[in-house]
């Protein structure tokens, strides 16, 4: 909290948020943590931190992360190249095992282990365990790109019931033990869906939906699902947004309350979306 405001002032930042820690006691909120609130470090610092702070007040999180930046850090490593297409990871057998161990080692073991400095308790799974995301191929194009069939939430609800926050690596797994590389918006949405999750928070590098993606001033603060059709044609909905929303109307679909995209590049921005009356991004909602 800045050091130049007073005791007063704290106080009262305090007691106006409340009424939305009320609203979400005891509730599922389910975080996507990925971009550059994951690169950088006191931006990561700040989004652990408020996560435990959320957990502390008697929200339930789940952390759902990708880790897109340190997967092509290891593969240049080792010198396999990386390929994209329409967006997703081309993910063959050598890079679906980089995936497996940069994701569920390294990155879910790094955030776990700040979560507990910062106070909190973390317990990290990946899409693998308990049986949690079962999936088959995608298309012929991606290869070890994973289709989310099956969500199960066993081990998920088993941990927020000890109070632990689970930090989910966004790999699934199909009958024959083949590992699989999801979209962690796609395995955000999916988990969020089958939770029945009160909110799903995808914390990205831009401000919001914008009517004018070049001008943050023309932020589009509430969407109803209905109204998404419309925006794609305008094209105010377009390129990797498109599955990014496509995944959070499913989540709504399934019954969570709402799904928000906010800006991960500034400090305390969950907070901002959910304990305060303004927010900070864009909400969706179903009706």
């Amino acid at each position: 909290m800045n050091n130049n405001i007073n005791n007063a002032q704290k106080a009262e930042i305090i007691a106006h948020a409340l009424p939305h820690i009320q609203k979400y006691r005891k509730k599922t909120v389910v975080v996507k943590y990925g971009g550059n609130a994951m690169i950088n470090d006191e931006l990561k610092e700040a989004v652990m931190r408020d996560l435990v702070l959320l957990t502390t007040v008697g929200i339930k999180v789940v952390l759902v992360h990708g880790g897109g930046p340190a997967i092509n850090k290891t593969l240049e490593k080792m010198q396999i190249e990386s390929k994209f297409e329409n967006g997703l990871r081309v993910t063959d057998k050598d890079t679906v095992d980089v995936v497996q161990m940069v994701l569920a080692g390294k990155v879910n073991k790094d955030l776990v282990c700040q979560i507990g400095n910062m106070g909190g308790h973390a317990i990290g799974l990946s899409g693998m365990d308990g049986n949690m995301m079962k999936c088959e191929a995608l298309d012929d194009c991606h290869g070890f790109v994973g289709e989310i069939k099956e969500v199960n939430t066993e081990v998920i609800e088993e941990v927020l019931n000890h109070n632990f926050i689970p930090v989910i690596s966004t790999i699934g797994y199909d009958e024959k033990g083949n590992c699989y590389n999801i979209n962690a918006d796609t395995a955000a949405a999916a988990i969020a869906g089958a939770l029945k999750a009160e909110a799903l928070v995808s914390m990205t590098d831009i401000v919001g939906l914008l009517r004018d993606k070049d001008d943050d001033s023309t932020l589009i603060h509430k969407v109803y699902i209905s109204d998404t059709p419309a925006l794609i044609a305008e094209g105010i909905i377009s390129g990797g947004m498109i599955p990014k929303i496509d995944s959070m109307t499913q989540a709504l679909r399934e019954g969570v309350k709402k799904a928000f995209i906010i800006d991960g590049r500034v400090p305390h921005s969950i907070l901002m979306e959910l304990l305060t009356d303004e927010g900070m991004g864009t909400m969706f909602r179903s009706r």
